[in-house]
């Protein structure tokens, strides 16, 4: 995992997100323009209407952001923190495990890849 804190960045395609414009994020996406959102603050975002299909969220920290509906199965979130977001339909990618999603979603824990899931005792 990386030592650095989610920061908010200048990134002309991070700052659409910012600004609730998820429609023209995905256009321009589309269009070929390129990104960096690992050690992002998406804190309170509105994120509803993002294509989040291959994005690297690695680190990343989504308090608070709405995601509902949003296909997060082919995106990277080692590290993401998506402490009381709201996740009604959200997809999540196979690899990473229910008790890992509730541990970050309850607690802001960041959400670890590969963990197995123990069974528990009857």
């Amino acid at each position: 995992m990386s030592d650095q804190t989610p920061t908010i960045k200048d990134d002309p395609m991070y700052q659409l997100l910012r600004a609730g414009k998820a429609e023209e994020f995905n256009e321009r996406r589309a269009a070929g323009e390129t990104c960096d959102l690992t050690s992002t603050d998406f804190r309170g975002l509105d994120l509803r209407k993002l294509n989040a299909d291959g994005l690297d969220f690695s680190n990343s920290y989504f308090r608070q952001t709405d995601l509902r509906g949003v296909d997060l199965s082919k995106a990277k979130l080692a590290g993401a923190s998506i402490h009381s977001a709201k996740l009604s339909g959200t997809l999540f990618p196979a690899d990473l495990a229910a008790d890992e999603i509730l541990m970050s979603l309850e607690h802001g824990t960041r959400m670890r890849y590969g963990i197995p899931v123990r069974a528990s005792k009857p």
